[in-house]
């Protein structure tokens, strides 16, 4: 197995439990404020990891376009935080969590759209039944 694959999968559970810790410690706050705390937790984490990875010499072949799609993309993280934290609060976490992964859906969209990559049938067997599953996770019986 390729190592990318087997990263996808540990990213896999680690957003898994992120949903579920999540809800718990939202109990008694606000969704702002546990996002806000979240947040600053992971700034630091992520920062503590960068300063152990990251040579020095590589911050130098940073260039605008890469400060510009990076903030792009912080952008739209916040944006996807703070509504999933909103809908954490309110809502099952299952069912919270499996919306949210439709996001692969548009991922797959745009990549195809942006960068051209190839849409094969298995991924849009694929895309299919992630929507199907949202539609029957998500409709109350």
């Amino acid at each position: 197995m390729e190592r990318w694959v087997i990263y996808a999968f540990i990213s896999m559970l680690f957003a898994g439990f992120t949903a579920v810790v999540a809800k718990q410690g939202l109990v008694g706050i606000s969704a702002e404020l546990g996002l806000t705390l979240r947040t600053l937790f992971v700034c630091v984490f992520i920062i503590v990891f960068g300063l152990m990875t990251i040579a020095p010499t590589e911050v130098k072949s940073l260039q605008q376009s890469n400060y510009l799609w990076l903030s792009l993309s912080a952008a739209t993280t916040a944006g996807s935080w703070i509504f999933y934290y909103k809908a954490l609060k309110m809502g099952d976490v299952a069912t919270v969590a499996l919306i949210d992964k439709g996001s692969v859906v548009v991922s797959v969209v745009l990549a195809w759209w942006l960068f051209k990559e190839v849409i094969t049938l298995r991924m849009v067997i694929g895309a299919i039944l992630i929507v199907t599953g949202i539609i029957v996770i998500s409709k109350k019986l």
